[in-house]
């Protein structure tokens, strides 16, 4: 293969991949991503990690992770899922997505082993990035879990420090229909006597953290009572609080990085231009103020709805679509009723039908207009919303790519 769309292209027609075709692509476990990583020679034992797992905020808190020890001097590699605009972005090192090229080379190098060994596209993602950072010799990698924890491809590290954000009823077709069950896998990153820091503290969870803590004999600290003050980041979602709560207590835990408060601050304040990050609360315009946010779960709308109707407008237009393992109805409750909403599926097997989304609307006898592309709803939202109205784009993280 010569190009980078080609490589793509057959990356996709060869290795199943979650973000396309949804439960199919699943492998849970270890035996293919250490079987592959051996294959590569374990480069995961070939540079420090932090390994960062939770339903809402794992990606936030690995970019600013990463942001703060690039500002602190460290030679970063970040690893996150799914990717926004191009699949480079998954793989960064001090910020900067690696070069095309690299994705080339590493296919081309590797295709005929690929071809027989039968690995998911989440599993080669992950090998790839670990190959990219021990090349590149990062100091340390900042490594977001996929789905879970407990069998997550990404699991094979031994981190310095593990982190969960949060709880939610998320995947649980696959992690469980309970917010136990789900603490349950995420706690599977959990490594012996490494020390595991938890943003969230509830009485359904913390039983199951202590106890899988106490098994493994990692010290478990909790980031509200570590962290009091907060300091600033140019992440505008209000719900990125508990993120930098869970940032600072990361690094009151890692005392093997040299981090000053001032490299502390100024990380958190230059996440976007230090890493890159895109689609969390992110303003496209100020007139009218269009809004687009990655967040796509229960817990993680209901924050983004949250902060939304705090903002001054005259009408509120959502552009908007789900994939399908969501409950629409449960997902469109959090909206305003007087909200105008603009219809859509991405361009992915996976999306929700639009048909879907509007029996919803028409049984609650709600504003909404069906579109055929995210394009087109995004275009008829911007051409009817006066200077004064707000745009919100969201409900999938593919419709928030497409945008973008």
């Amino acid at each position: 293969m010569k190009t980078y769309q080609e490589t793509l292209t057959w990356l996709l027609q060869r290795l199943p991949m979650y973000q396309r075709t949804g439960p199919s692509a699943y492998r849970p476990g270890f035996d293919g991503i250490s079987t592959l990583a051996s294959y590569l020679g374990n480069p995961q034992r070939q540079f420090q990690s932090i390994h960062v797992a939770g339903t809402n905020g794992k990606g936030s808190t690995s970019h600013m992770l990463a942001s703060v020890l690039q500002q602190s001097g460290y030679k970063v590699g970040l690893y996150t899922s799914p990717h926004l605009k191009d699949f480079s972005e998954r793989i960064r090192i001090d910020g900067k997505p690696i070069h095309q090229s690299e994705i080339v080379q590493f296919v081309n190098r590797h295709k005929t082993y690929f071809e027989t060994a039968h690995h998911s596209f989440f599993e080669m993602t992950v090998a790839m990035a670990f190959d990219r950072f021990a090349n590149h010799q990062v100091e340390v990698a900042v490594i977001e879990v996929g789905l879970g924890g407990r069998l997550d491809a990404t699991n094979i590290i031994q981190p310095l420090l593990s982190i969960i954000t949060n709880i939610g009823l998320d995947h649980t077709q696959f992690l469980g229909n309970t917010r136990a069950a789900i603490a349950k896998e995420k706690a599977g990153i959990i490594k012996p006597k490494t020390t595991v820091v938890i943003g969230e503290k509830d009485s359904e969870t913390q039983a199951i953290f202590e106890a899988i803590a106490q098994q493994q004999k990692a010290p478990l600290f909790w980031s509200k009572e570590i962290i009091k003050s907060l300091h600033k980041t140019d992440l505008l979602g209000a719900y990125q609080r508990e993120n930098i709560r869970l940032v600072q207590a990361a690094f009151h835990l890692l005392p093997q990085f040299k981090v000053s408060e001032k490299q502390l601050k100024e990380g958190l304040k230059n996440v976007i231009k230090n890493t890159g990050l895109l689609g969390r609360w992110q303003i496209m315009s100020d007139s009218p103020l269009c809004i687009a946010d990655v967040a796509h779960n229960k817990e993680g709308l209901r924050a983004v709805v949250k902060q939304l109707i705090k903002q001054r407008f005259d009408q509120l237009h959502v552009v908007l679509g789900f994939v399908q393992e969501k409950n629409p109805e449960e997902l469109l409750s959090f909206f305003p009723a007087e909200a105008k909403f603009y219809l859509c599926a991405a361009q992915n097997p996976r999306a929700l039908t639009v048909e879907e989304m509007a029996r919803v609307l028409k049984m609650w006898n709600r504003n909404y207009t069906a579109y055929t592309s995210v394009r087109e709803a995004f275009c008829a939202a911007q051409q009817k919303a006066q200077a004064s109205d707000l745009i919100f784009i969201g409900g999938s993280t593919f419709v928030v790519a497409e945008v973008l």
